[in-house]
């Protein structure tokens, strides 16, 4: 199922596969998560209290960006396994439709019409 239009291609074992590599991608690094054990080193009293105040906002910044890249990633493969499927379902439908032509059409030559 591949189709072209004005340049654009789709393919729908590509988006099927992409979707599928977004959500390893989420996986993977979610499984790498930073280490809360390596913000907290440099707490009070192991370091000087404005030193610790400014790594506790950078790590809590930090974890924040990491969770909305990772939630991004799982949104994108959602929508695009469900863009996947619509395609595959529009093909489909697009296929039966042009076969029914093909199959129960009958030919009329132009001089005849």
């Amino acid at each position: 199922m591949t189709s072209s239009s004005g340049g654009f291609e789709a393919n729908a074992a590509s988006i099927n596969g992409s979707s599928h590599l977004l959500v390893e991608l989420a996986g993977l690094l979610y499984a790498g998560r930073p280490d809360g054990e390596t913000a907290v080193m440099a707490r009070v009293p192991r370091s000087h209290q404005d030193v610790s105040a400014a790594l506790d906002s950078f790590a809590r910044f930090g974890n924040d960006q990491y969770l909305d890249t990772v939630s991004l990633l799982a949104a994108l493969a959602t929508k695009l396994k469900v863009a996947g499927g619509d395609y595959a379902q529009t093909d489909s439908a697009t296929e039966d439709a042009f076969r029914t032509v093909l199959e129960k059409g009958r030919f009329i030559p132009a001089e005849d019409r």
